[in-house]
């Protein structure tokens, strides 16, 4: 991960579990200065924080044994932007269902999401999506090519939230409210950087 000066934005990656050194390229690829969090005083000085995919469940407990579970719910509940991939969207989804044991989530997204709705890691698969919402010089470019891995699925949107991105058959796999953003899929994986890049412009418009 990124050290030293830079002009750029001070992006956490959760780095208990999960994709951490993927989206992290991700980031410093457009200029921003990206840091790994595991304790609360790491999550106190960054300008937004991605949570990456993983097992939800792991992350979940690590979370509450480094007592990072409240802090990241206090921040997303303050505003902190967020982008969360895969594990990261059940994590944010302010319901789930097919949880684990004792399993509880950040909120952040008035969504409701099903974990490991597609079924195991064989029956994982790559698609192209349309995404109206990706703004900016790359608009106009090519549909999103997708990574589905043991991905969630958004079964309800609520009416704080709003839908990004869905498959061709409309199911819901992403979605935005305000600063927050979840994705059911891993664009790090198909070196898709349009969705960290709207992060980023999100970060700096504060």
């Amino acid at each position: 991960m990124s050290g030293g000066a830079t002009s750029g934005p001070r992006i956490g990656v959760l780095a208990l579990q999960g994709d951490v050194r993927e989206h992290a390229r991700m980031l410093e690829q457009p200029g921003a200065h990206v840091t790994a969090v595991r304790r609360p005083a790491e999550l106190a000085v960054v300008d937004g924080l991605v949570v990456p995919g993983g097992e939800s469940t792991v992350i979940d407990r690590l979370a509450r044994i480094t007592g990072l579970r409240e802090p990241l719910r206090e921040a997303i509940a303050d505003g902190l932007p967020v982008l969360g991939t895969c594990a990261g969207l059940i994590l944010l989804a302010a319901r789930l269902r097919d949880g684990g044991p004792g399993q509880e989530t950040l909120g952040g997204l008035d969504v409701t999401v099903r974990r490991n709705a597609f079924g195991r890691q064989t029956e994982s698969f790559e698609t192209d999506l349309v995404v109206p919402a990706l703004e900016g010089p790359r608009a106009d470019g090519p549909p999103v090519r997708a990574a589905f891995i043991r991905a969630p699925l958004i079964e309800e949107i609520g009416p704080a939230a709003e839908l990004l991105a869905a498959l061709p058959d409309g199911r819901a796999v992403a979605a935005r409210q305000g600063r927050v953003m979840g994705l059911a899929f891993h664009p790090e994986s198909t070196g898709e950087t349009r969705f960290h890049e709207l992060f980023l412009r999100v970060v700096r418009e504060g």
